[in-house]
C-alpha cells in the first residue's frame, strides 16, 4: 500500500502493485461496468443514425473487443505502445456526430477507411511530437471542444428518449415515461446514495428501465423489447475483418483527423487526472505511449469495423475515488471486455434495450459532458474580456452549424460536411482565436495582454474527458 505525496490522494495500490486475485476481479469488474453503458450507446446509436440498425449487435461486439484489447495495451504495453497506466479505453461520444453524417452521406465503408488511414496518423504525429504542440491546447480550448461535445448529444438524447428517430409511435407516453424513469433513478442514486450504488448509479438505472420495459411489453402488448435475434445469436463468434469495407472520402478523412486531433486532447487530460492521484504529471514517454496506443488500436479496430478508441474519463474519476491505481486492475477489467466482444449474444443481448431507456441514460450523459467542460473552464480560466469572446465565439459557431445546418447550404457539399460538424467549428474556433490573440495562455505570446489571466496548461489541469464523458 502506498501513499499518496506532492498533493496526490492516498493510494492503496500503486501502479505496480497487484491487489489479491479476488478483489482485483471485483475491481476490474466495476471499471467494465461504469464504462460498458456508454461505450456500448456509442455503437447503439450509431447504427441507428445510418440505418444500419441490422448491424447494431455487432457494432457493439467489435467496441467491446477493442476497447478490451486497448485497455490491456495501456495497462501493459507493446513495445513503445501504451503508457503503463490504469487507463480505461472505450469508444467515444467524441465520433458520433460526424460518424452518423458521413455513414449516412457516403457509407460505413467511408468512416472505417477514414479512421483506418488518420488514427494513427494523426495520433501517432501528435505523440511523437506532443511536447512540441502541448501549448496550444490549455483548458480554455480543451474544455470549449468538451462543452460542445455534451452539448451536441442533447438533441440525439432527446430523440431517443422519445423512442427514436422514425418510430411510428414517436414521442408517445410510454417512450416518454421509460426515459424519465431512467434519468430520475439515475440522479436519485447519484445525489442520494454513496459508495457503488453511486458509482454505478446510470448502469442500475438503465437496468431497471429495462426490466421496467419488458413488463410492459408482456402486461400491455407494447412491442419495446424484442429477444428474438438473442436466441439465434451465437455465443461466440471471431471478428470479420473489412465487414462493411473501405472508401477513402477526403471530407471523411479530414474530418477524423481534426476529431483524432480533439480526441487527444481529451487523453492527455485523462492521463493527467490519472497521475494527479500521485501528485505528479505524466512523463512524456507516457504521453508518447498513451497516444500511440489510442491512434494505432483505433486504426487496427478499424479493419474490424470497430469505432475510435481513447480515454472514459468516468475510470479515471474511479481510480481517484478508490485510490486503487494498480495499471493490472485495469488489465484485467480489459479481458472482461475483451472477452465480451467475442460474444455476438452479448452484442445481441444490449441491442434489445429499447432507444428510450437509453435516451435516459445519454440525456444525462450528454449533460455530464458539457458540465466537465464548464468546470474545467470556470475552474482553471480567468474570464476576462479575451477569454469570454472566444468562448462566446466558439461555442456560437460551433451551435449555430448544429441548430441551423441549413445555413450552410450554400457550400460545396464537402465543405458543408466539414463545417457542419459542430465539434470541429468549436474546436478550430478556439484554437485559432487563443492561438492568434494575445494574450497569457496564447502559445505564440510571452507578455500577457491587458487583461491579463494566469497561465493554465491543458496537462495541469484535470482531466477533460468525454461520456464516455
Amino acid at each position: 500500500m502506498s501513499n499518496g505525496t506532492d498533493g496526490g490522494i492516498r493510494i492503496e495500490y500503486g501502479v505496480d502493485e497487484k491487489p489479491p486475485l479476488p478483489k482485483s476481479i471485483l475491481l476490474g469488474l466495476q471499471h467494465v461496468a461504469v464504462m460498458i453503458v456508454p461505450a456500448t450507446a456509442v455503437a447503439y446509436v450509431v447504427a441507428n443514425g445510418v440505418g444500419a440498425e441490422a448491424d447494431a449487435a455487432y457494432l457493439v461486439q467489435m467496441v467491446l473487443l477493442f476497447s478490451g484489447l486497448a485497455t490491456m495495451v495501456q495497462a501493459y504495453t507493446v513495445g513503445p505502445v501504451g503508457a503503463r497506466l490504469p487507463i480505461v479505453m472505450g469508444s467515444s461520444f467524441t465520433f458520433v456526430g460526424a460518424t452518423i453524417d458521413i455513414g449516412a452521406s457516403f457509407g460505413l465503408s467511408a468512416v472505417f477507411g477514414a479512421i483506418l488511414v488518420t488514427g494513427f496518423v494523426v495520433e501517432g504525429l501528435i505523440g511523437w511530437q506532443f511536447k512540441r504542440i502541448k501549448p496550444f491546447f490549455p483548458p480554455l480550448v480543451t474544455g470549449l471542444v468538451v462543452v460542445i461535445i455534451g452539448l451536441y448529444l442533447v438533441p440525439v438524447a432527446m430523440d431517443y428518449a422519445a423512442g427514436g428517430v422514425g418510430a411510428s409511435d414517436f414521442g408517445a407516453l410510454h417512450h416518454i415515461g421509460l426515459a424519465a424513469l431512467v434519468l430520475a433513478i439515475a440522479v436519485g442514486l447519484n445525489m442520494f446514495t454513496r459508495g457503488v450504488t453511486r458509482l454505478l448509479s446510470v448502469l442500475f438505472a438503465i437496468i431497471v428501465g429495462y426490466v421496467t420495459a419488458i413488463a410492459l411489453t408482456f402486461a400491455t402488448g407494447l412491442e419495446l423489447v424484442d429477444f428474438s435475434d438473442v436466441g439465434s445469436a451465437a455465443w461466440i463468434a471471431l471478428p470479420s475483418p473489412t465487414r462493411f469495407g473501405f472508401e477513402f472520402e477526403p471530407i471523411a478523412i479530414a474530418t477524423f483527423a481534426v476529431l483524432f486531433l480533439v480526441s487527444s486532447m481529451e487523453t492527455v487530460g485523462d492521463m493527467s487526472g490519472v497521475t494527479a492521484a500521485e501528485g505528479r504529471n505524466p512523463t512524456n514517454e507516457e504521453f508518447r505511449g498513451g497516444l500511440f496506443n489510442d491512434g494505432l488500436l483505433s486504426s487496427i479496430g478499424a479493419v474490424f469495423s470497430a469505432f475510435p478508441i481513447t480515454s472514459f474519463s468516468q475510470n479515471v474519476g474511479i481510480v481517484n475515488f478508490t485510490g486503487v491505481m494498480s495499471r493490472h486492475v485495469v488489465g484485467i477489467g480489459g479481458v472482461f471486455l475483451a472477452v465480451l466482444g467475442l460474444s455476438p449474444k452479448v452484442g445481441a443481448a444490449v441491442t434489445t434495450i429499447p432507444s428510450a431507456v437509453f435516451g435516459g441514460a445519454v440525456l444525462l450523459m450528454a449533460g455530464m459532458v458539457a458540465a466537465s467542460g464548464f468546470r474545467l473552464v470556470v475552474t482553471h480560466v480567468d474570464l476576462d474580456r479575451r477569454n469570454t469572446v472566444i468562448v462566446a465565439v466558439s461555442l456560437g459557431l460551433g451551435l449555430g452549424v448544429a441548430t441551423t445546418p441549413e445555413a450552410l447550404s450554400g457550400l460545396p457539399s464537402g465543405a458543408e460536411l466539414f463545417f457542419g460538424q459542430s465539434v470541429i467549428v468549436t474546436a478550430l474556433s478556439a484554437l485559432v482565436l487563443n492561438t492568434f490573440v494575445p494574450g497569457a495562455a496564447s502559445p505564440l505570446f510571452d507578455a500577457p495582454s491587458t487583461d491579463a489571466e494566469p497561465a493554465a496548461d491543458a496537462v495541469d489541469a484535470e482531466p477533460a474527458g468525454s461520456v464516455d464523458d
